[in-house]
């Protein structure tokens, strides 16, 4: 199995920005860290998984992985871009009529949604309480 075979990409699928000018032989190094690092940061996780008597992992090993191997100084910029990469899936899973919970909600809504499960889960992940959420009042009960 090739190692990029992981992630469901081939070698010929990575690439790098359009404005970089790298050798062939360069661009092969490159994608050859990239793979090392992500084999690196994989078993990292499976290790703090199974530290935690887990069975499959979650973004928080990831993020523990990344401060037990030295790299705490970019968690902050990797849970944002997986916040983000959440929201944008949230929002093309909407586009495409994908998303469904027998309830009928707008985008705006299910946005706001993700955003407060969001920040319980990082609540969580500080180590806070987060009040439970409120039931909406039932418009048909207002006079």
């Amino acid at each position: 199995m090739e190692p990029m075979d992981i992630v469901g990409k081939s070698k010929e699928d990575a690439s790098l920005p359009k404005d970089v000018r790298v050798a062939r032989d360069a661009q092969d190094l490159l994608i050859e860290c990239c793979v090392e690092f992500i084999n690196l940061i994989s078993s990292e996780s499976n290790e703090v998984c199974n530290r935690e008597d887990k069975r499959t992992i979650a973004p928080e090993h990831v993020l523990k992985a990344l401060e037990v191997l030295g790299f705490g100084k970019y968690i902050e910029e990797v849970y944002a871009a997986y916040e983000q990469h959440k929201i944008e899936t949230l929002q093309d899973s909407l586009k495409d009529g994908k998303w469904s919970n027998g309830a009928e909600m707008t985008e705006e809504e299910a946005v706001a949604e993700q955003q407060r499960m969001f920040a319980e889960a990082r609540a969580r992940m500080n180590g806070g309480a987060v009040a439970p959420k409120q039931p909406d009042p039932d418009p048909s009960l207002e006079s």
